[in-house]
């Protein structure tokens, strides 16, 4: 049972284990609600007992029932007690782990799964469908399994007391079941498509928030209006659709329930008057009936919005079987040589973005990558930090595999700086010292200082402790960048990767930070890819990539001799910046 509630709704194991406990506490307090029930039913025999033999009543049966009902009532107070206990607290309990689980898996997961999945599409699997699956494992599962229980041991009894009269109230729930069941695809499916609609509804609202300067800028506020009022139209047509259709198979269900009462008058009637039952189980089945089918309405209503919940945990499903990048969890490498061997890459498959790559980048050097927009550049650095894994050949970390590293362990080897800067809504300082968490005030005052931040931050409001809100938006381009590089500055590892770390400067700043950069990565392994020249003149060593593949791979100064990529790069810009002066 164990294994199959791990299996079948994505829970650990101690979160199976007290699902099961769950289960049993709830089936306790079914059972106990009958006490009240079997005090009704021995006082209604023992009175039709009197009225029919004409006899006097015991006076100490007055206490005996109020005894019972004093006893009934703390025992149904401490099994629902227990119950609660054991249900509510313990569903909330693995609904927290489930949620840290979940950023563990993320944290796992390679960069491949993430280029695939909106943002919005997973916070709500980690925020939404959660909550949900909390809401519905706290009133629904446990309730279905112990409901289940709890009905087979009273109708079991109930057969024993009379199989006559049980079979003309009971024939109806398989049948009703079945219904149901013939019906279930269908509301699965439903609940498919209520929920990928739904999905689509958030990632349009998302992209409009994200995408909202260019919306404006480009006058383009009436066609998203339009897109995001259709996208809702549609999830409310499906959801009208799914509820009309939920509802009506459901309530076939039902109304199958609701022939038991016209059996059970009818049969009892006929066995009363052939003298085969007594007055007082006729009335029993009578009194019975009218709530005996609650708990199969409940069951199936439960089992409904288990159909939903699939939807959610085949989600959460998803995520946990997608491949993580595990690897050494303590590496400590005699060098810190970037080796290419025979790399090839491809983002989607049959589309090879990087072919046959081979190069290694020294410590103590300086290697720059350069090529047009798509020739692999960012690629290759991404590949490095094993944000992506290979498809073929090795790449090497001091002579070691870095697929045989843990992602984690290997990125405290790099600083990197991407073109695309992301900054937290949080304070300037923090935003630095992210770079290294332990890192005192004045360390980070000092990377600020080596990467041109003094001056702009001096001017904020609050100086270091100044919010920058969202991704910076306080800020502009250039002193993003900066506070970026500052942030790696500051983390000092001894792999430097720079990604167009200087494409928002301006000449002056950028020179200032060239010769502070040149003081921090002496004896280091420095990966650099830009598209300005001036910025890795001075590069050891020069790689030319074109359409995924190496075509230049030596020192600036030979290079330049060559009528090759990068000496007609080099004559580009200096023709421009010659026009540009003029």
């Amino acid at each position: 049972m164990i294994k199959f509630f791990q299996r079948y709704f994505a829970l650990s194991e101690s979160g199976a284990k007290d699902l099961r406990t769950a289960i049993f506490s709830h089936t306790l307090l079914n059972l106990s609600i009958m006490l009240p029930v079997m005090l009704a039913f021995i006082f209604l025999e023992e009175y039709l007992n009197i009225l029919e033999k004409n006899i006097s009543t015991d006076d100490n049966s007055l206490w005996f029932y109020l005894i019972f009902s004093i006893f009934s009532f703390i025992i149904m107070y401490a099994i629902a007690y227990i119950d609660y206990a054991k249900l509510y607290t313990k569903i909330y309990t693995e609904s927290s782990k489930r949620r840290i689980k979940l950023a563990e898996t993320l944290r796992e997961l390679p960069m491949s799964f993430f280029s695939k999945k909106d943002t919005a599409d997973l916070s709500a699997v980690i925020m939404e469908d959660t909550e949900q699956i909390e809401g519905l494992f706290s009133h629904a599962v446990p309730q279905i399994f112990a409901a289940i229980i709890s009905m087979t041991l009273i109708s079991f009894a109930m057969f024993l007391y009379d199989w006559r009269m049980s079979l003309a109230m009971f024939w109806v729930v398989p049948i009703s079941f079945l219904v149901f069941y013939l019906s279930k695809k269908r509301m699965e499916n439903g609940h498919y498509e209520v929920y990928n609609q739904k999905r689509i509804v958030t990632e349009t609202i998302q992209e409009g928030i994200e995408m909202i300067q260019e919306i404006k800028g480009y006058n383009q506020e009436s066609t998203y209006m339009q897109s995001l009022d259709k996208e809702l139209d549609n999830f409310e047509n499906k959801l009208i659709k799914g509820e009309l259709m939920g509802g009506a198979l459901l309530n076939s269900s039902y109304v199958v329930l609701k022939l038991g009462l016209p059996s059970i008058i009818f049969v009892g009637a006929f066995l009363f008057i052939e003298n085969k039952i007594t007055l007082f189980s006729y009335l029993v089945f009578l009194i019975i009936i009218g709530r005996i089918y609650d708990p199969f309405i409940e069951t199936m209503n439960n089992f409904a919005a288990l159909l939903y919940l699939k939807v959610r945990i085949n989600r959460i499903k998803e995520m946990d079987s997608m491949s993580r990048q595990t690897g050494l969890k303590e590496f400590s490498p005699d060098n810190f040589d970037i080796k290419f061997k025979n790399v090839d890459f491809s983002y989607q498959e049959n589309q090879k973005t990087l072919k046959n790559i081979n190069f290694t980048a020294k410590q103590g050097e300086i290697t720059a990558l350069i090529g047009t927009s798509g020739s692999g550049k960012s690629t290759i650095a991404k590949l490095a930090t094993r944000f992506w894994d290979i498809d073929k050949g090795q790449i090497l970390l001091g002579n070691q595999d870095i697929k045989e590293i843990s992602p984690e362990i290997l990125l405290k080897y790099f600083s990197i700086v991407f073109q695309d800067v992301v900054l937290f809504n949080t304070s300037i300082m923090e935003n630095i010292r992210l770079g290294r968490k332990n890192a005192t005030d004045d360390e980070v005052k000092e990377a600020a200082r080596l990467a041109q931040c003094t001056e702009f931050i001096n001017k904020l409001p609050k100086g270091y402790e100044t919010v920058i809100g969202e991704n910076g938006e306080k800020l502009s381009g250039g002193e993003r960048q900066r506070i970026s590089i500052a942030r790696a500055l500051l983390k000092d590892a001894p792999i430097i990767l720079l990604d167009e770390a200087t494409a928002n400067l301006d000449a002056r700043n950028e020179r200032k930070i060239q010769q502070a950069i040149s003081e921090l990565i002496k004896n280091k392994t420095v990966l650099i890819i830009a598209h300005r020249m001036r910025t890795i003149i001075n590069a050891d060593r020069i790689i030319s990539l074109e359409a995924g593949r190496i075509v230049e791979n030596d020192t600036p100064q030979v290079l330049r001799t060559q009528n090759g990529i990068f000496a007609s790069m080099i004559n580009k810009q200096q023709t421009f910046n010659k026009i540009s002066i003029n």
